[in-house]
């Protein structure tokens, strides 16, 4: 028998992301690439002037009268419902009626015949405001008096008292972590096209095409099922159209309706960072008392939140950032309690790590604040809390860590990157008393993958094989650049045998794949990739059936071969076997589903299994720092990370670089910033500062584990990849603090905040030394 040629895009090799040469050429096409019909309008907000009052009157007279305008909607002119909150607390309006919340909050919609007009339109309309007081920060909130937008969380296990008993050593202090705007490539965009009778179809770009479905149909006034949302691709997404795409793919819709024309939405860029939420900045307060070995006995935290003015997904996101304040670290007692508050600023939302980061940087922090407190090296005492063995495996919310590779992956990458050799002469270089001091860090990361809203762990899928052997594949899943869509249709390739360019991938819509959840939570592909599993498994169960009944053979006698069936000795190419089963009237079209089994979560008693496995990474950063300036640059990175068995080693890598470059901007430069006056003033490019690629480490060195698979049942025995690897940015963060330390004889710990800008480099580096040197201890 001639010897058969694997399939092409299998599982578990390198594939090029499907729309790679379109995203390079400018083929690929966005929502704001649709054509527009004949007759298409623009819609664009008129926003508010202040962060906090009451509305007293809005005279919009002039907006109207405007050229090109052909009208303006208000809260008055909402058919169904006037709120747009993803969790449904009823607090998030399309238009306010009565109070203002935060400055540049949509008051209205403009609907002209051009965007520049409904945009020069929106300027001309006067509003009275009764102003009140407001607050833009956590800290001001608690001060205030504001409430928590949702209900706090408490993880405790353990006894806090016996624990600082036993304790020689305690240390209490304050972190303040700082937000991050997604910055996606493509703004917020949607594109509402009026069907009959209640119907509309709404082009928009999102992770989340159900939520925004029904949305659109909650303000419309109308069942989901009058309502379609499509996405072909997104130009980035990070968390941030999750839920903050409902606002504008609502008013498109109401607008469409409403005059019965095609209405397409698309903020400038200034509006876009405005009008959404960003990554929850934390105040952090912790407290952990450990031994003269480092090793932690007790921690308590208190994590403040700014959650903005309404609970969006805060709930969630403040919850995660207590299961991360672990990080990879066992704390024989514990006691973590959140605070989301309200404040007079955009509701802050989903971004990728989804509070896990805030977390994982507070657990860093201590083991820091120990290290210098002993005069060790930080990763020494790392590895003495490391999760263990029985008795050393339990996180906060009392979940056991069955699946524990970190103190591997960091021995490895340790040896890799010669972290040893390299700290010493790094110490050695610092002490000759330079103006450029040098730093170098090895963090873990150790990350739950699942939803903790249990519910969201399902996925759907469809597909069709066609009676030419091509194939149809649709899944609830949304491609943002990630290459979610090659990973699944490896998957499907790999279940029937077949070269991945027999399947055609197409736009995710709420038509074929109902009740979706979104693409976040770095579960798109163990969901989606197991529902598509599960439909190619339910078609080839049926040809296998019908094999057995034509050929009068077992089902263990057929085998799906690279593109090719064989029956005991005869092979019978895809194609044709397609064509008889067809003839046979065999069904070739199938619905897949997945739901993902043990996880379990009890909020009110903090206890359960809210993560199906965890992922595991290491990254070792070096830094040089300009003590005059403040300035740096990151010299070598090496990262080593697991992705269990992986399914593409080529985009799970690109994965891995790219969170950790975003990891990196935000400890950095990425710096949020609001006036007295409630404004955000970083609201464009020009005055934030996402990382460049001449940012990225000079020597940057990535490799995946190749030793461990997924213990789980998971696609393949893969592991989720979006997120874990963002937190590997944190060894940039600490880094940067070992070279500030130098300049102080590495006495005290310099308790950076972040985004460590230059500034704060420089200001922390001016403190320590005029708080004199305590005598140095590398």
């Amino acid at each position: 028998m001639n010897k058969i040629e694997a399939i092409r895009g299998a599982v578990h090799s390198g594939l090029a992301h499907d729309s790679a040469i379109k995203h390079v050429t400018g083929r690929a096409e966005y929502c704001d690439d649709i054509a527009e019909p004949a007759g298409t309008l623009h819609a664009y907000f008129g926003v508010s002037s202040i962060a906090h009052g009451r509305l007293l009157s809005m005279d919009l007279s002039g907006v109207r009268a405007a050229p090109g305008v052909v009208g303006v909607l208000t809260a008055e002119d909402i058919p169904g419902h006037n709120d747009i909150s993803p969790v449904g607390r009823h607090d998030d309006p399309v238009f306010p009626t009565e109070t203002v919340e935060y400055h540049g909050q949509p008051l209205f919609a403009v609907v002209a015949e051009t965007r520049d007009a409904a945009r020069r339109a929106a300027e001309l309309a006067k509003v009275d405001y009764e102003a009140l007081p407001h607050v833009t920060d956590a800290v001001a909130a608690i001060e205030a008096g504001y409430p928590h937008v949702t209900p706090p969380l408490k993880l405790e296990r353990g006894d806090i008292a016996q624990g600082r008993a036993a304790a020689p050593r305690r240390i209490q202090a304050r972190m303040v972590v700082g937000g991050q705007d997604h910055m996606y490539l493509e703004g917020q965009i949607s594109f509402a096209i009026p069907g009959e009778d209640d119907e509309v179809t709404v082009h928009c770009s999102t992770q989340h095409p159900s939520e925004a479905q029904h949305m659109v149909a909650h303000v419309l006034g109308v069942p989901s099922n009058a309502v379609t949302v499509n996405v072909r691709r997104m130009g980035g997404g990070f968390g941030g159209k999750e839920s903050q795409m409902n606002i504008f793919a609502c008013v498109a819709a109401l607008a469409a309706k409403r005059y019965n024309r095609p209405v397409k939405m698309r903020p400038d860029r200034d509006q876009d960072m405005t009008a959404t939420g960003k990554r929850h900045d934390f105040v952090i307060d912790y407290d952990v008392a450990f031994d003269d070995e480092g090793r932690i006995e007790a921690v308590e935290g208190e994590f403040a939140a700014r959650c903005g003015f309404s609970a969006d997904l805060s709930g969630p996101v403040t919850d995660r950032a207590l299961f991360h304040a672990d990080n990879a670290y066992f704390y024989p007692h514990v006691r973590l309690t959140s605070r989301p508050m309200k404040t007079n600023t955009v509701s802050n939302t989903a971004f990728r790590g989804f509070g896990g980061p805030q977390g994982v940087i507070a657990a860093e922090r201590m083991i820091e604040e120990i290290a210098y407190d002993l005069g060790r090296d930080p990763l020494d005492i790392r590895k003495a809390n490391f999760y263990g063995e029985e008795g050393r495996d339990l996180t906060p919310y009392h979940q056991r860590v069955e699946d524990n590779v970190i103190g591997r992956v960091v021995d490895e990458l340790e040896a890799s990157a010669d972290y040893r050799a390299r700290r010493e002469a790094i110490i050695a270089e610092n002490a000759k008393g330079g103006v450029i001091r040098r730093g170098i860090a090895l963090t873990p990361v150790k990350f739950g993958i699942s939803f903790t809203a249990t519910h969201y762990n399902q996925a759907g899928s469809l597909i069709h094989v066609y009676n030419d052997g091509s194939i149809h594949l649709n899944h609830g899943g949304t491609e943002m650049g990630q290459g979610l869509n090659t990973k699944v249709a490896q998957v499907v390739a790999d279940a029937f045998q077949v070269d991945i360019d027999r399947i055609r991938i197409t736009k995710t819509t709420t038509e074929k794949v109902p009740n979706t959840s979104a693409t976040a939570a770095s579960s798109g592909t163990d969901l989606n990739g197991m529902a598509a599993r599960d439909a190619a498994e339910q078609i080839k169960a049926r040809l296998v059936d019908f094999a057995a009944e034509k050929w009068q053979a077992e089902p263990s006698e057929i085998r799906f071969i690279p593109n090719a069936v064989q029956i005991r000795d005869e092979i019978v190419p895809f194609n044709d076997f397609v064509k008889l089963a067809y003839m046979a009237r065999v069904h070739l079209s199938a619905a897949g589903f997945y739901k993902t089994p043990k996880i379990h979560w009890d909020r009110a008693s903090g206890r359960g299994r809210p993560f199906y496995y965890y992922a595991y990474g290491a990254a070792c950063s070096e830094v040089s720092v300009d003590t005059l300036t403040g300035e740096y640059q990151v010299d070598r990175t090496d990262v080593l990370h697991d992705v269990g068995r992986s399914l593409n080693p080529d985009l799970d890598k690109g994965q891995v670089e790219g969170a950790f470059v975003q990891g990196m901007g935000w400890l950095t430069t990425e710096e949020l910033w609001w006036d007295d006056k409630g404004r955000l003033r970083t609201h464009a490019p020009s005055t934030y500062k996402i990382p460049l690629a001449s940012d990225r480490p000079r020597v940057f060195n990535v490799d995946l584990v190749t030793w461990n698979e997924n213990r789980e049942n998971s696609i393949k025995r893969s592991k989720a990849v979006g997120e874990p690897p963002f937190m590997l940015g944190i060894s940039v963060f600490e880094a940067l603090s070992m070279a500030v330390a130098s300049t102080a004889g590495y006495a005290v710990c310099p308790r950076l905040d972040a985004p460590a800008t230059p500034e704060r480099v420089l200001m922390a580096i001016e403190r320590l030394r005029a708080e004199g040197s305590k005598g140095q201890r590398p």
